[in-house]
């Protein structure tokens, strides 16, 4: 993917997540012409001793506040869309959808699958129903063009 100016703001605004959330770590994720894929781990861990458990009257100290993923998704799309308005002069806009696809990774196999997806998704660009260049009659009824591949 070669990024516009809007692409490049998401990118910022997502290695940026760490510096407002300590809890997470960032991991592959790639920028698509209309959504986005990534991976964010949320380590629950509280360090309060073995097991990660806290004893009666022991509290994690307040920076350790841990954040859901809803408030991490929220922020980044926040964040992100007030920078893209202002380049767009467009204040207050819708620039994501409302919700978003979550899923958990239990392994470290799906883990891998899920990196390589990411990885490889700008090379399923070309197929995608939703990529401009697959659409003919745009007007009357957005019927996706072939999905061969050229040259192929």
């Amino acid at each position: 993917m070669i990024l516009n100016e809007y692409g490049h703001v998401v990118t910022k605004c997502w290695y940026d997540l760490t510096n407002h959330y300590a809890g997470i770590t960032i991991d592959a994720f790639i920028v698509m012409p209309n959504h986005m894929h990534c991976i964010i781990v949320i380590n629950n861990d509280v360090g309060a001793g073995l097991n990660n458990t806290v004893g009666a009257g022991f509290k994690p100290a307040p920076t350790d506040k841990r954040h859901g993923l809803s408030e991490i998704v929220r922020a980044f799309k926040t964040f992100s869309s007030r920078y893209i308005n202002q380049i767009r002069n467009t204040l207050g806009m819708p620039v994501w959808q409302r919700n978003y696809y979550e899923h958990v990774i239990r392994t470290e196999k799906e883990l891998q699958s899920i990196r390589e997806y990411i990885v490889n998704n700008p090379i399923q660009w070309e197929l995608d129903v939703e990529n401009p260049q697959n659409m003919k009659d745009v007007g009357a009824g957005l019927k996706p063009a072939s999905t061969k591949l050229k040259n192929a």
